[in-house]
């Protein structure tokens, strides 16, 4: 392993982590044959075979495997080592990985927006999915920092709590309860509903709720986009409970309205997540900072600013 070179390491993590020479190449911005000689100049080094072909896709071997590993604690510790000579020069330069459920797209971009402006040498490369994927990228420890709102229970995690979501019934302004307060949460049995996916932490704590006060409700849609719920909703489909920062940007001539459920809204919260043990770069933690304090500025609609008086 002595005579391998970082750049064979690069280039075999590309193709691992794309599982073809083809795709490494493009990320890369080399040709597939010097992949290619790199990855057989590399297995010689090592001594096994690192990939076996099956069909048009690579895999990696169990010694793959372990230099996969290896790979990512090298790049990491350089990474870090880089901000920490930026921090020593004064100046905070580097690379922000940042991954968010769909709901936190309404204000981490503003939040990034201004630490951007503060901290201009920093790059962010943010990745937005649902709780199923965050929870596989957390194992594979592929970011610096995690923002959800229900942190897997069954992974060991340093968590930071930082703001409010709470979780409220949202249907259209001409609907028959928009008039009502304190409605009981049975009368939503039977309510033609519409579902966030599978894996969603918004539907888990629905669920969960409905579970324990023993309502049914006819689930008309399931989608996997607020912004897809929020236009079903104004269009007569259904009813559905979204976190109230997808409201941000509605105003007083909204098709929407938060209905007055009782155990409504549900009281959940934003965290910041990181696998446990896991060191948090430079990069990393000024941003973990800077989201506690930027966080408490953000204005969260509320029940008064859409129901219908």
């Amino acid at each position: 392993m002595i005579q391998a070179t970082l750049h064979q390491l690069v280039v075999f993590e590309a193709t691992a982590r794309h599982g073809s020479f083809t795709r490494a190449a493009e990320e890369l911005f080399i040709t597939q044959p010097t992949v290619s000689s790199q990855i057989k100049q590399l297995t010689r080094a090592v001594g096994l075979p690192l990939f076996e072909q099956i069909g048009k896709r690579l895999y990696l071997t169990e010694a793959g495997k372990e230099l996969m590993v290896t790979c990512q604690d090298i790049f990491e510790r350089l990474d870090n080592f880089e901000m920490k000579v930026a921090d020593l020069k004064g100046t905070k330069q580097g690379r922000l990985h940042l991954a968010v459920i769909t709901t936190a797209k309404y204000f981490i971009p503003r939040i990034l927006g201004s630490f951007c402006q503060q901290y201009p040498g920093i790059e962010i490369a943010l990745n937005v999915t649902n709780h199923q994927q965050i929870q596989k990228r957390m194992m594979d420890n592929e970011d610096d920092l995690y923002i959800l709102s229900h942190p897997p229970e069954d992974m060991e995690l340093s968590t930071q709590s930082f703001m409010d979501n709470h979780l409220a019934v949202v249907a259209p302004q001409n609907h028959p309860l928009a008039m009502e307060r304190n409605i009981p949460i049975h009368r939503l049995n039977d309510e033609p509903f519409i579902m966030r996916e599978t894996g969603s932490g918004t539907r888990q704590a629905v669920q969960q709720l409905f579970a324990k006060h023993k309502v049914l409700v006819k689930v008309r849609l399931e989608l996997g986009s607020n912004e897809a719920i929020k236009h079903a909703i104004a269009g007569g489909l259904g009813i559905s409970v979204l976190s109230q920062h997808t409201l941000i940007g509605e105003g007083p001539n909204s098709d929407l309205t938060i209905l007055d459920v009782q155990h409504f809204p549900i009281r959940c919260r934003w965290y910041a997540a990181y696998p446990a043990g896991k060191q948090l770069s430079v990069i990393a933690q000024t941003f973990l900072d800077y989201l506690m304090l930027e966080s408490q500025k953000i204005q969260i609609p509320s029940l008064k600013l859409f129901a219908t008086v």
